[in-house]
């Protein structure tokens, strides 16, 4: 039969890695050219993956929740299904070599696809390609057996391999000798750092990667093996074909009963680079503004029951982001950005609104484009999907650029105020706090009021006092006195 690889494609941006959220086809499965065939999570977004030719799934090469280099096989394809039974009746016999074989030997025969290459984020793909020197290899590792590659973890799911006979979780670790006295450990550096921070000896890890290289399911699967040892089983040597089965690689690997170490990855990887690298260069002030917003609140609930409203979402943030809109019309030079290598300010003309949301991955800011020109309808459309796509995981990277001035609501935790950190490249990001009924001053008279407070943090380079302070007193006079969305517009 003919086997078709597709590899981890070429991310962009510097990206390196992806990791798979969840596979949407199986082994068997029918698959077409464009369809999608998983979702992989690089340190942007969430993306989706379309297979780049038709045929039937062979084999899935990794497990969800594993991150995988970019070139990396994922996925298998038979092109030719005509000639499945007997290519399966080769494989099935325990004496043939492991499907590896059979999948590098296709790959050789067939010659380079000319033309559509698959990538994430539409970048292009990288045309140069180094290949590490092969190790030698001890006698019973993975190069010994010709293979060059490691059985998938999901070879059992697969049905891809022959049966093997019961082997105890940890014999893999131990089954075969580790690296060859005197030679350095061949890794790659973000696995290398990975064992470091694990405590795992480079030398002591079983390499299961192409030419002999550790990867990172070899350092988790050691770690795992460190943390539990199994108790000494004598089992039955495995056969020269067959290549040892890689333990599970843990999401969190536990130190102790007292500590729990998690992964930074993904979108929270890169979301606490992008904190640290703001926080350190653009230089924050915040103000603060507590105002009564019982009139504001009062025109939601009437907003609601507009028949010219019906079907949208309306709520206290739709009004708070128009009165920010409003005050930056009002004062236009708060909407700009810091230029390091010309040293210049940037006046922005058009207002990217960013709305920081919080999802199952880590914070993301996916910003309304042009959102100085919609209308409320309008604007109460693009929140809504917004916050849709985001909780489904879905924002692309595309959606996170360019972005002006931003919101966070952190009063529906409700919190109070906070003092917020900028999103990076933008001028100015306001903090919602709770809005709450609280003793208030009304005409004479303490009453019961809706109240809330307001937090604007501000790049001093771009923004001084006086500028700041008129922007968030514009900001809470329209939420004070709504009709000002009229009078100001």
């Amino acid at each position: 039969m003919t086997i078709r690889e597709f590899k981890m494609p070429d991310v962009g941006e510097g990206l390196t890695e992806a990791e798979i959220l969840k596979w949407y086809v199986q082994p068997g499965d029918t698959v077409t050219d464009g369809q999608v065939v998983c979702e992989v999570e690089t340190a942007k977004a969430a993306v989706e993956l379309p297979i780049p030719f038709d045929g039937v799934v062979h084999a899935l090469l990794f497990e969800e929740g594993v991150t995988v280099d970019v070139g990396q096989v994922i996925i298998s394809v038979e092109t030719a299904p005509g000639a499945g039974d007997a290519a399966e009746t080769a494989v099935a016999a325990p004496a043939e070599a492991a499907p590896a074989v059979a999948v590098a030997a296709a790959a050789e025969e067939e010659p380079a696809a000319e033309g559509r290459q698959p990538v994430l984020v539409g970048y292009g793909v990288s045309t140069a390609s180094t290949k590490r020197r092969p190790r030698k290899a001890a006698a019973g590792t993975p190069a010994a057996n010709g293979t060059g590659a490691p059985a998938p973890a999901v070879a059992a799911r697969n049905g891809s391999a022959a049966p093997a006979a019961p082997v105890a979780p940890a014999v893999p670790a131990v089954a075969v000798p580790a690296q060859p006295d005197g030679e350095r450990p061949l890794a790659k550096p973000p696995v290398r750092k990975l064992a470091k921070d694990l405590g795992i000896d480079l030398a002591s890890v079983v390499p299961t990667g192409d030419g002999g290289i550790v990867t990172r399911e070899d350092v988790h699967a050691a770690a795992a093996a460190a943390i539990a040892p199994a108790p000494a089983v004598v089992v039955p040597a495995p056969a020269a074909a067959e290549a040892p089965v890689p333990v599970p690689v843990p999401q969190a690997v536990e130190a102790s009963a007292r500590e729990t170490r998690i992964p930074v990855k993904g979108v929270r990887k890169v979301t606490a680079q992008a904190m640290v690298n703001s926080a350190f260069t653009a230089p924050h002030v915040t103000e603060f503004i507590t105002l009564d917003v019982t009139r504001t609140m009062k025109l939601v609930q009437e907003l609601k029951e507009d028949p010219d409203l019906q079907g949208l979402r309306i709520n206290p943030l739709l009004l708070i982001a128009k009165a920010v809109l409003v005050a930056i019309r009002r004062n236009p030079d708060v909407n700009a950005s810091w230029d390091e290598a010309a040293q210049e300010i940037v006046l922005k003309h058009y207002v990217n609104l960013g709305i920081a949301a919080a999802t199952p991955r880590g914070l993301i800011v996916p910003n309304i484009k042009d959102a100085h020109a919609k209308t409320l309808g309008e604007l109460s459309t693009s929140l809504s999907e917004l916050v849709a796509t985001a909780r489904d995981g879905k924002t692309s990277p595309a959606d996170m650029q360019n972005g002006t001035i931003t919101i966070t609501n952190v009063g529906v935790f409700g919190v109070d105020t906070g003092t917020p950190i900028l999103n990076p490249g933008e001028s100015a990001i306001l903090a919602v706090g709770a809005i709450k009924l609280q003793p208030w001053v009304h005409k004479g008279k303490v009453k019961a009021r809706q109240v809330t407070t307001l937090a604007l943090s501000f790049d001093h380079r771009l923004i001084d006092g006086e500028l700041g302070s008129r922007f968030l007193a514009d900001i809470a006079a329209v939420l004070e006195h709504p009709r000002r969305l009229i009078t100001w517009s």
